[in-house]
């Protein structure tokens, strides 16, 4: 006879898997944003070890050579100066992608710790901050940009300045959405109902689950606040030379285009292969993030 008090199976135990893991398999499943994650990846490694990439120093001039078309000892000729343009290209990458990466990161900061406060709270704190990013968001960027420069002046610090405080309104109001549509989840209150701390709650489960729309953002603002600073640097209001930057690059070859054309196609090119990639990128994450915005 069969045993009747045998012990029954335990069922299959089941691995819940870490959201990174299955965010990164969808991002897998995206060619164009895989592809655009390395290049990325290949520029900020060119920036992390442009010293040893570059043949020459950037500011190195030899006067016997100015103007000289790409060739194997200058694989993308040399400016007015005589200085290699392929050297200035790589360090360029340093500063361009720092002052991308710096600037958004700071402006994010700010507007995130700014709409926390909005969002969870409410009330007067989120009528005052929303009425402030209102202002802000009522200046073009590039406008507020331009006269932020001009007021502190030119260097890679008042521009970085500069291009952080036009990302804030963009990151605060992102946070207050997300905010908005969690502060009543049922997590929240359990927390609250065990006197956690206001700080905890916003740092331990807030803030945390309302982070992907504003990675999304940050990550294509990037290309764009990159864009900003080579404009900035072509009117003379960014990064001034030697530093080079991308768009310092453009502006001081842009008298010699017709005569010179790879003191100025170059760094273009590298300006239009980064933003483009950061781009495709973040548009493969936000499918990733949430595949119910995916078409």
């Amino acid at each position: 006879m069969l045993n009747a008090t045998a012990p029954e199976s335990s069922p299959p135990k089941i691995k819940k898997q870490g959201e990174f893991i299955v965010v990164a398999r969808r991002l897998s499943k995206n060619p164009m944003a895989v592809i655009s994650f390395f290049v990325t990846v290949f520029l900020v490694l060119i920036a992390i070890f442009a010293p040893l990439i570059a043949p020459y120093p950037y500011d190195k001039q030899d006067l016997m050579h100015t103007r000289a078309a790409p060739s194997a000892q200058h694989l993308f000729g040399t400016d007015e100066l005589g200085r290699d343009v392929f050297s200035r290209v790589i360090w360029g990458s340093r500063f361009s992608l720092s002052i991308g990466i710096l600037a958004v990161l700071l402006g994010t900061v700010v507007g995130l710790f700014l709409g926390a406060i909005a969002g969870y709270f409410g009330g007067l704190a989120d009528d005052i901050i929303m009425r402030i990013m209102d202002v802000l968001q009522s200046i073009p960027g590039i406008l507020l940009a331009i006269t932020i420069s001009v007021v502190l002046g030119p260097g890679f610090f008042n521009t970085l300045l500069a291009l952080s405080i036009g990302g804030i309104a963009m990151g605060c109001r992102l946070t207050r959405a997300s905010i908005l549509n969690i502060r009543t989840q049922e997590y929240l209150e359990a927390a609250t109902s065990i006197n956690a701390s206001t700080p905890r709650i916003i740092i331990r489960h807030v803030l945390p689950n309302s982070f992907s729309p504003l990675l999304v953002s940050s990550t294509m603002s990037i290309g764009n606040v990159i864009m900003a600073a080579a404009m900035l640097s072509f009117i003379g209001l960014g990064i001034q030379p030697p530093t080079p930057e991308w768009g310092s690059m453009i502006a001081g070859g842009r008298n010699l285009i017709r005569t010179s054309p790879w003191m100025v196609t170059f760094p273009g090119i590298f300006i239009m292969l980064t933003v483009l990639a950061l781009n495709l990128f973040g548009d493969g994450l936000r499918d990733a993030l949430d595949p119910k915005l995916k078409k």
